[in-house]
């Protein structure tokens, strides 16, 4: 978990993909992250984050479902958003905070 407040606690945004291996939606998501990291570069921060692994971190953030999507920016949580994101939109998310 303090490596996880660390990992937030960046000046660029941060976006977290909570998932699971088991959910067919998450498996949508996938590449969709990783189009995405690969556009936006090193202007921002992308991790993925197993919720069955981590349940600590997803208790505390109060993952109910899976894929969730959350951009934290200087230790904060600045979007949230549950369900399959398409690339654009959340290429245009995530830029409006770098």
């Amino acid at each position: 978990m303090s490596k996880f407040k660390e990992l937030i606690s960046s000046s660029k945004p941060v976006l977290i993909d909570f998932h699971a291996e088991w959910c067919g939606p998450c498996k949508m998501m996938s590449p969709i992250v990783k189009q995405v990291a690969t556009e936006i570069g090193d202007r921002a921060t992308i991790v993925k984050i197993d919720v069955d692994k981590n349940q600590q971190i997803a208790s505390h953030y109060q993952i109910m479902g899976v894929p969730t999507l959350m951009i934290f920016k200087n230790g904060k949580s600045v979007w949230r958003q549950s369900g399959v994101v398409q690339k654009n939109q959340l290429l245009q998310i995530l830029n409006s905070f770098v």
